[in-house]
């Protein structure tokens, strides 16, 4: 799969966007991958490669990862502002396209597992046809908000929610969502939470088969 991945980081990035500093765009995949799930914008990443002692202007870096996008390396995906109705522009959030080239480039890790099963659950949204959007609601976040055919629905991640504290913590980003659209909690827990304040806990498995 590392044979693949260069090839197409040479062939559909390098050659087509004409970028001479292969070592530079794999570092920005690398920082990439590692921060999968997380925030993150082309100021931070400069700010991170400039930290390290690599010159590089932030235009740069944002045509980099246009162009990983455009190779379907990476997805963007924007923040939505649930309370204004708007998709705001900075902070968006970016997931891989296969999350096995992470493994591949940074190694398999287990402190932001909770991140895989986000990008999991982002690309099965994907599949279905939704638009998709991290949600901001107030000052919390919302890992997901989809759009399809004029229906929302709200979604959070998390491996579990056994523990009382994180339960609790997951049911709160839906605390400032007002509407009556559907909000999900998605876990790998078999355990049935059913409804948790009108909230619905689904398995993460049984939800991508359909179940």
């Amino acid at each position: 799969m590392e044979g693949i991945f260069n090839t197409i980081l040479i062939k559909d990035v390098c050659v087509r966007e004409k970028i001479n500093d292969v070592t530079l765009l794999q570092r920005i995949v690398k920082t990439v991958c590692s921060n999968v799930g997380s925030p993150i914008s082309s100021k931070r990443i400069t700010d991170t490669l400039v930290s390290s002692g690599r010159r590089i202007s932030g235009n740069t870096v944002e045509r980099y990862l246009n162009a990983l996008c455009e190779a379907f390396i990476f997805y963007e995906v924007p923040r939505f502002d649930v309370r204004g109705n708007e998709i705001l522009k900075t902070l968006g959030k970016y997931y891989l396209a296969d999350t096995g080239l992470r493994n591949i480039l940074i190694g398999s890790r287990t402190d932001d597992f909770g991140h895989v099963l986000e990008n999991l659950v982002y690309l099965e949204l994907k599949r279905r046809g939704c638009q998709v959007y991290v949600g901001k609601a107030g000052e919390a976040e919302i890992d997901f908000v989809t759009k399809k055919g004029g229906a929302i629905e709200y979604y959070q991640v998390s491996a579990s929610i056994l523990d009382e504290s994180t339960r609790r913590r997951e049911l709160e980003a839906f605390s400032n969502v007002r509407d009556n659209y559907p909000k999900y909690i998605l876990t790998l827990d078999d355990f049935d939470f059913g409804a948790l304040n009108g909230i619905q806990h689904k398995n993460i498995i049984e939800w991508m088969l359909g179940k």
